[in-house]
């Protein structure tokens, strides 16, 4: 019989699946407090769910909403961030993205976890219209 793993804690340990997005903050993704903005980091999280997106449906996606984005922890410049992201449900032609965004300072190996949303996108076809998921 195959021993069961124990489910991870999601806001103590990241994903076990490889990241989608794995990046460095530098100084010039900073706010005027020495933070990295909240909107560089949204946009990463937005990277991330549109590849994910665009896989799936094949094609063009385009983000309609973000859903509960809550700041849990600041990121700061040389943290290295990376970006998970995974498909939680689709519909004809729309697709809900749940993506978790950690930070692991430069010198350490801990991860910390920043955020978390769910990311909605619609298939779009040559006509700029939604379509239908393959």
């Amino acid at each position: 019989m195959a021993e069961e793993k124990p489910a991870r804690d999601r806001d103590r340990h990241p994903p076990d699946e490889a990241p989608v997005i794995r990046t460095v903050a530098m100084p010039a993704d900073t706010n005027p407090a020495g933070d990295i903005f909240g909107g560089w980091l949204m946009a990463q999280m937005d990277l991330a769910a549109g590849n994910v997106a665009a896989r799936r449906a094949k094609g063009r996606c385009a983000t309609i909403s973000v859903e509960a984005l809550t700041f849990l922890s600041p990121v700061h410049v040389g943290d290295e961030v990376s970006l998970y992201a995974d498909i939680v449900h689709t519909g004809r032609s729309s697709l809900g993205i749940h993506v978790e965004a950690w930070r692991r300072p430069r010198e350490r190996e801990e991860c910390i976890k920043v955020t978390e949303a769910k990311f909605t996108f619609v298939a779009i076809g040559a006509d700029g219209k939604s379509r239908a998921l393959p």
